[in-house]
């Protein structure tokens, strides 16, 4: 069964005028925007500002404006709406999921069944994706489901910006939600609540046949959907500049050697058409069409550009297994996401040796494993936490290098540890300390190195002073202490000890 995640954005034409800064409104001050059709105006959307002072989306503009004094109106452009959610569906179709489609005027949809590995799971994938979303000014709820239906239900009725709903716990998740969430019209949930049914539980509890002589196929259609008895495919969203190659065949394929080798085929197709635009590939999708009118699909990302056959045949053959082919594949489809200018370089003879070792092909394995590989590069500042950050695996050399005169430990904490410490102040190393639970005598010891704080990061660090000590303790061990502050002066720091990191 797919898993499907919905996005949903209560507030996508207010975050749009916003973000475009067209319109230089206060972010205290409530925006709406309103529709209108002959002489008659009405609130089409409003911010989260408008919506705490008691204005609804049909409300009257006239009667918004008697409650609201302080209230900016902009004029809808439902064609700018729909073009921020279609580039929106494109963004997250490049960096999440090969299936992603927009679903209705406020939200996106897509089946992340074999590509949240490569975020770290669902939970990180949806929370990574609604965080992204708020950097960019965007406020979104996501929903991870087992359906499209029950995805789109939470996503727009939960409370919390991220659900995921665990696999088999469908029915129990959606069973107190209105019918309104079953995406009804208007009519059909009144008729429905007319007849005393409320909930999707109670709907689903009533006999089938009465129900649909009573409100046609419809109520009953959307239950199939919802609890996943009925398919209901996600249409991908596709641009005419992907490139892209497809079989189909006359008889439907499921054995894994036969999936496998229409794989390097369309592998091999794609990198001639790549070959001929001077392109190389950096994020592809395999997406196999079944006959049950169901898609699942592979995700392969590479560290630089390819156009090898063999290297992404390869990347994509090695998880044929997590295909399930059901009754059949009768399409399949490779897809190059991502692409860049691919320049060609002299290759290696046994005449002229490679200097370099690739690590490239190394780093597309472990990667799309699910594993998140970085290498940790210098950074010129004094202070430790900040002279360091991931970068790329593959990522070019860079030109800075740390400057420190005095040694630095092999292992530096994710955050520094409080200690325990028996000294002599304002200069003097500690005599003992305690680091979890032990306490550890100190033999030999070298410092005070002080380092002060950077003034142009933030306006207290100017009086942020650190003095670092090297010390050894009676069993060889080597660890890098620091007290905040001189030992002197509050204001310099709270004058208790950290470590900070340990020498191998």
């Amino acid at each position: 069964m797919p898993r499907v995640v919905s996005v949903y954005f209560p507030y996508l034409t207010t975050d749009r005028i916003r973000r475009s800064g067209a319109e230089a409104i206060p972010v205290d001050q409530p925006l709406v925007v309103v529709s209108k059709s002959g002489s008659k105006r009405w609130l089409s959307a409003v911010d989260r500002v408008a919506l705490g002072l008691g204005l609804r989306p049909g409300m009257p503009t006239s009667k918004a404006q008697a409650m609201v004094a302080n209230l900016a109106m902009v004029d809808a452009e439902p064609a700018e709406d729909a073009a921020t959610l279609k580039r929106l569906a494109l963004w997250m179709l490049r960096q999440y999921s090969p299936v992603v489609a927009v679903d209705g005027t406020d939200g996106i949809v897509m089946d992340t069944e074999g590509a949240d590995h490569l975020q770290g799971g669902e939970e990180l994938l949806a929370s990574g994706l609604v965080n992204r979303l708020r950097s960019r000014g965007l406020a979104a709820r996501a929903a991870v489901a087992d359906t499209w239906g029950a995805a789109h239900a939470i996503a727009r009725l939960a409370s919390v910006e991220v659900t995921v709903v665990p696999r088999g716990s469908l029915a129990k998740a959606v069973a107190g939600l209105p019918v309104q969430a079953l995406r009804l019209s208007a009519e059909t949930v009144q008729a429905l609540r007319s007849f005393g049914v409320e909930t999707i539980g109670q709907l689903s509890a009533m006999p089938r046949a009465p129900l649909t002589l009573r409100l046609g196929p419809e109520p009953a259609r959307r239950l199939d959907q919802m609890f996943g008895r009925l398919a209901e495919p996600i249409e991908p969203i596709r641009t005419p500049e992907l490139v892209e190659v497809s079989k189909n065949f006359p008889e439907p394929i499921g054995a894994a050697e036969t999936i496998a080798k229409y794989t390097r085929r369309l592998v091999g197709m794609l990198s001639t058409r790549l070959e001929r635009q001077g392109l190389g590939v950096r994020r592809c999708d395999l997406v196999f069409q079944r006959v049950d009118n169901t898609r699942q699909h592979l995700r392969a990302g590479l560290a630089k550009p390819v156009r090898d056959p063999a290297r992404i045949s390869k990347l994509l053959c090695d998880r044929i297994e997590k295909i399930d082919p059901g009754f059949g594949i009768e399409k399949m489809t490779l897809v190059a996401l991502m692409v860049e200018p691919l320049e060609e370089h002299q290759v290696a003879t046994e005449l002229i040796e490679e200097s370099v070792v690739d690590l490239a092909p190394l780093v597309d394995i472990l990667g799309n494993r699910g594993h998140r590989l970085y290498r940790v590069a210098p950074v010129a500042s004094d202070v430790p936490e900040r002279s360091v950050k991931r970068i790329a695996p593959t990522a070019p050399e860079r030109a800075e290098t740390w400057v420190a005169k005095w040694p630095r430990p092999s292992r530096l904490l994710a955050s520094p540890e409080p200690i325990e410490v028996v000294a002599l102040l304002p200069d003097h190393p500690p005599a003992a300390f305690t680091w979890r639970g032990k306490r550890r005598k100190v033999k030999r010891a070298d410092g005070p190195e002080r380092i002060f704080g950077e003034w142009w990061l933030r306006p207290r660090e100017p009086q942020a002073v650190r003095d670092y000590f090297v010390v050894e303790d009676e069993f060889g061990e080597r660890f890098w202490v620091y007290r905040a502050g001189d030992g002197v002066d509050l204001g310099t720091g709270s004058q208790r000890w950290f470590l900070h990191g340990i020498f191998g």
